[in-house]
């Protein structure tokens, strides 16, 4: 029997990093064998800057993906539209594998705060959210895709789960996901819910690109809080959380984009290359599972 076509795909080619400014040049001069890099798209907005020459280097020998942190989706505030022209701008320029945004708002009355905040899950949160999804894809003339947030608070008046009001978006927007499973597991703590009831919500099929980091944990009064710090490797229970999708999916939806996360005490550039080795060894041993249970079968493994 024939392979599916997917599996031709290397998983070295689908494991990436984000682009930090301490490896730039390492990138450029060095070209350290990677699938694609991911760039926080605010950073190089300014057309004649040092970094957006730099990015036009690395686009030059890399794939990249654009992932935002600016654009408050969830916020009262109408979109920016100087924001949204300079994201063009720089889509058109660099022609991304993947362009996203977070679950959250950043801004009121055009004061912005250094942080992702949550969503209160309400009816008409989704409504105005999902509006805001919609303009962004129009104007980009590209599919948008939604990272969930990990969170340390939520909101009384929420009548919904997270998983639920992100897999609304996704339907009624027709955005992809970026499935982040550090802050699934974090926020999981945080609210004490079970990862696998949120995973058990997400379409496989929406999800088109998955983000690995690392997290803290704080010790206050009331108790530990954890942290998505992005600050250190990818915990052992992720990686597990991680193992289990692509195993669950693979066969149905092939290889996918998986992005090693990290912002702070940022390490060596061979630590994050460690840390993508990991991930394309996971991939290419899920793959190997499913080729032999193919041969021996004649079909994939069951995606429950």
């Amino acid at each position: 029997m024939s392979r599916p076509s997917t599996y031709k795909l290397s998983p070295h080619k689908m494991v990436g990093l984000g682009l930090r400014s301490p490896h730039i040049h390492q990138f450029i001069s060095d070209q350290p064998e990677i699938g694609w890099l991911e760039i926080h798209s605010e950073n190089f907005f300014s057309t004649h800057s040092v970094a957006r020459q730099q990015l036009r280097d690395i686009a030059s020998l890399y794939p990249v993906s654009c992932h935002g942190v600016g654009m408050s989706l969830g916020s009262a505030d109408k979109l920016d539209q100087q924001h949204l022209t300079q994201l063009k701008q720089l889509v058109d320029e660099v022609d991304p594998i993947a362009v996203s945004e977070h679950l959250s708002w950043s801004s009121v009355n055009g004061q912005y705060f250094n942080d992702l905040l949550p969503l209160p899950y309400t009816e008409e949160a989704l409504n105005h959210f999902c509006l805001k999804v919609e303009q962004v894809q129009e104007a980009l003339n590209r599919q948008l895709l939604i990272e969930n947030p990990s969170s340390y608070l939520s909101f009384n008046h929420s009548v919904m789960p997270e998983w639920t009001f992100l897999s609304a978006v996704q339907k009624r927007t027709g955005c992809g996901l970026l499935l982040d499973l550090n802050n699934i597991y974090v926020s999981s703590f945080n609210h004490d819910f079970d990862c696998q009831v949120y995973l058990d919500a997400i379409d496989p099929q929406s999800v088109k690109e998955i983000h690995l980091a690392g997290f803290t944990v704080r010790q206050l009064e009331q108790g530990d809080v954890w942290i998505d710090t992005h600050s250190r490797s990818v915990s052992e229970p992720v990686w597990q959380l991680y193992r289990q999708w692509v195993h669950q999916h693979l066969s149905q939806l092939g290889n996918i984009f998986t992005l090693i996360e990290w912002d702070l005490d940022i390490p060596k550039l061979d630590t994050l290359l460690g840390e993508a080795s990991k991930a394309q060894q996971i991939l290419v041993e899920e793959a190997l599972v499913k080729e032999t249970l193919i041969e021996e079968t004649g079909r994939g493994m069951p995606t429950t």
